[in-house]
């Protein structure tokens, strides 16, 4: 067994529904927890719910209900959403629970003990939307960066010594140049911490609908310091010595939105808790919804569970990550979609499992041709297709490593562009008579080629590609990236079903 790795989305805060970008997010989480499985890793993979704040107070006083019942209630829409979309999490972190509100109060505890907390009185612009404090020179035309109102306020707080933490971050970020992705981004947080850091108020007077601070409820801690917390509750902390050594630290996926407060004020509280730091910040851009930035007020939301019911679930994680380039905003559009759908997954992958399958099935009496495993080493040499096969992982993982998961996919489906052009040119349909030893060498081939393409999609279309490995007869047990070689091939003489088509062609709307 390989060594552990920890992998945590974002904890979604739950004043709206979930939408396309949670679901990316969380797909991307995925995508890497599954392929590190297959790998051999032991993964920890972890989402969950931020559930406390002025913005969930003030949304749950409008709907005349209380905070909790609100936070339920949406909490579970997440999970749901989740469970629809085949994300295969190993936890699910709320901050409204036992264990993480014990976790955060040991954390508050410590940090006050190391004496970088300590009372003072807060005055300067607060946005309620991004539950962030801004400075004068970061407010563009009177509004926060993100475009959200803010409010000046002023009250007794407790603050962070971040100021204290500059240099130590700035050697840090020079030491790791890798730590956040892509460079673009870091170079912004590079910017921003070498500016100067002010020390961060984190508590806050004006509600109450958040952890109190330890031994002075008239406080609530600040929704960041408790939100990113969960990274460590969600392992146990402080507890837990076996799970939090096992596993931290994470690498953490975020949206670029709140990159900032993963790459500077957690650091700082992991620095000041004498903890490791994270082994990288994983910052992905936003989607627009053609050509637009998806918003409630402009009425463009788009319900990924919509998506899944009308088009499908593989179709739908497939788009997500085929139609993007890591780092960069992506564009919806219905067309993308269904064009993508339509000639990748049902015509070049669905159509070529299911012709080469029914020529076994109608040609071989339903069993895979037989070779001995002499034959199969001769195959093995003489066949270009199946000596590029073996390279594949090999190719993806150098990709996969940079997040590249569109390239990824670029590079398996141009290898099934491949194998059809393999049977094009070979044509084993009219050698049924001519050359019956023939035909089952080249259908032979083209199945052990389809079955290394569907190993390495398992990560991004798990249900779909479990199920096209069902039909070639391919166990279970054979099913991780081990097993990308010829000493798992085929087995020879397995007999088949009637295949069934998988994908279905998708109709678009107008």
């Amino acid at each position: 067994m390989s060594s552990a790795i920890y992998i945590t989305t974002p904890i979604y805060y739950v004043n709206a529904n979930p939408h396309i970008g949670t679901a990316y997010t969380t797909l991307l989480g995925d995508v890497i927890a599954r392929f590190k499985r297959l790998e051999g890793y032991k993964v920890k993979f972890v989402t969950g719910t931020d559930e406390h704040g002025q913005k969930i107070a003030d949304v749950a006083n409008r709907l005349d209900i209380t905070p909790q019942k609100f936070v339920d209630e949406m909490s579970e829409k997440f999970r749901s959403l989740f469970q629809i979309m085949n994300i295969n999490n190993d936890d699910f972190i709320r901050t409204t629970e036992k264990r993480h509100k014990k976790g955060v109060v040991s954390l508050w505890k410590n940090l006050y003990e190391k004496g970088d907390i300590y009372l003072g009185k807060y005055s300067g612009w607060y946005s309620i939307r991004d539950e962030s404090f801004y400075s004068e020179k970061e407010l563009i035309n009177g509004k926060a960066p993100t475009g959200a109102e803010v409010t000046w306020i002023s009250e007794e707080s407790y603050f962070f010594k971040l100021s204290k933490w500059q240099d130590k971050l700035l050697e840090f970020y020079d030491k790791n140049p890798n730590f956040v992705v892509p460079k673009s981004r870091f170079t912004e947080i590079k910017k921003f911490v070498a500016s100067g850091l002010r020390d961060l108020s984190i508590s806050r007077t004006s509600f109450d609908w958040g952890i109190p601070v330890p031994g002075d409820s008239k406080h609530v801690m600040y929704v960041w310091l408790d939100a990113l917390s969960n990274y460590l509750t969600v392992l146990g902390y402080p507890d837990n010595k076996h799970e939090l050594s096992e596993f931290w630290p994470a690498i953490h996926l975020v949206g670029k939105d709140i990159t900032k407060f993963h790459a500077i004020y957690w650091p700082a509280f992991l620095m000041s808790l004498g903890l490791e730091m994270p082994k990288q910040i994983v910052s992905h851009g936003w989607w627009l919804n053609e050509g637009e930035k998806i918003s409630k007020s402009l009425g463009n939301v788009i319900d990924p569970r919509d998506l899944i019911s009308q088009y499908g679930l593989d179709q739908t994680r497939y788009y997500l990550l085929r139609d993007i380039s890591f780092g960069n905003d992506g564009n919806f559009t219905y067309q993308s979609f269904v064009s993508r759908a339509n000639s990748e997954l049902a015509n070049k992958l669905g159509n070529l499992v299911q012709r080469s399958l029914s020529m076994v099935y109608k040609n071989c009496d339903g069993n895979v041709p037989l070779f001995l495993k002499q034959q199969l080493e001769h195959l093995y040499a003489e066949e270009d297709i199946l000596q590029n096969a073996m390279k594949l992982l090999g190719k993806i993982k150098v990709l996969f490593k940079n997040y590249e998961f569109n390239k990824v996919l670029e590079v398996i489906f141009d290898f099934i562009d491949s194998i059809n052009a393999y049977i094009a040119k070979h044509a084993p349909w009219e050698l049924y008579k001519k050359d019956f030893q023939k035909m089952q060498k080249i259908l032979f081939v083209s199945l052990e080629a389809i079955r290394y393409a569907l190993l390495l999609l398992i990560p991004f279309i798990p249900d779909s590609a479990h199920k096209l490995l069902d039909q070639i007869g391919v166990p279970t047990n054979y099913r991780n990236f081990n097993c990308l070689s010829k000493e798992f091939a085929l087995k020879s003489q397995k007999k088949i079903e009637k295949p069934v088509a998988v994908f279905q062609k998708i109709e678009l709307e107008v």
